[in-house]
């Protein structure tokens, strides 16, 4: 629509006696489609007349009469609903990936009756987060992904390590922070996790800002921001929730817990916007800490 108007502008005003602009509106067809493919079909072809009378009277020809007109019309609408037709099929395609990436959650989540809907719910703290830090909406979308995808590794591991009632040997939990280099084995090759970030999140949510995680030591900054991020909304869950070998810890007990490891195990930055999630007027109360958490899992995380 913006291009529709610098069109006008520049026709009107300046370009009366010129006619190799009409590309602008051409565009203004294409981009419609694209910026407005939700409307209904009428909106749509209202919209693009818009334009096609905008065409048809600000350059002028030699032949300007209703065959013309409706020839104009029939091509901008075509070329409109072109686009329309590539928008909803590019959104089609995101959400059978969204989709798909949720059941391989939902499988995973399904393996432990105790950690069930973990994955979504470290998502909705995280996305929580990322949208107080004024994060784009493409990095929310990663870190959607990544953490309904953080623990897919887990799938690798024995269920007898992962449903263990008792405190695990040094084996075993050697063999349970292998998940996030399993994780990322496996979806590895799949090119859109590897260019938009969720790949980091796989692989570094259990690195710590210290230096001390794994799998590889990462430090502060060098651990990317989304998996930053992750790791404070995986471990709010994991102690909130009850677990085979626990029930879930007390809210304020989490809080001071988190807080106590600021600049340790987690971001310092990410630890104080996490936290101001649960204050009102500068003060924590149980009140709006509880309504925080049942809101959020009310939400639908994937909008």
């Amino acid at each position: 629509m913006i291009l529709m108007l610098f069109g006008i502008i520049l026709n009107g005003f300046i370009l009366t006696n010129e006619t190799n602009f009409y590309v602008l509106y051409i565009f203004s067809s294409i981009f419609l489609g694209i910026g407005f493919y939700n409307l209904p079909t009428w909106s749509i072809v209202f919209l693009t007349a818009i334009v096609v009378s905008c065409r048809f009277f600000l350059i002028p020809e030699t032949s300007h009469n209703l065959e013309t007109f409706l020839a104009y019309l029939f091509t901008y609408l075509l070329i409109t609903f072109i686009s329309v037709g590539l928008m909803k099929n590019a959104q089609k395609v995101r959400e059978d990936n969204l989709a798909l990436t949720k059941a391989l959650a939902n499988a995973l989540d399904s393996r432990d009756t105790y950690t069930l809907h973990h994955s979504e719910n470290v998502t909705r703290y995280a996305v929580e987060i990322a949208k107080k830090m004024n994060l784009s909406k493409d990095m929310c979308n990663t870190i959607r992904i990544g953490g309904l995808l953080h623990d897919i590794g887990k799938i690798g591991i024995p269920e007898n390590i992962l449903n263990k009632p008792d405190k695990l040997t040094d084996d075993e939990y050697s063999i349970i922070k292998l998940h996030p280099t399993i994780g990322y084995e496996m979806i590895k090759h799949i090119t859109t996790f590897k260019d938009n970030g969720v790949l980091d999140i796989v692989l570094y949510h259990h690195e710590r800002y210290d230096g001390t995680g794994y799998p590889i030591g990462l430090k502060g900054d060098q651990i990317p921001l989304a998996a930053r991020i992750v790791a404070v909304a995986d471990t709010f869950d994991a102690m909130s929730s009850k677990r085979v070998y626990r029930n879930e810890l007390d809210l304020e007990y989490i809080l001071n817990e988190i807080r106590r490891n600021k600049g340790s195990q987690f971001d310092p930055r990410i630890v104080d916007i996490f936290l101001s999630l649960f204050e009102h007027e500068g003060q924590v109360t149980k009140e709006k800490s509880y309504k925080f958490i049942m809101d959020l899992k009310m939400e639908n995380a994937w909008e």
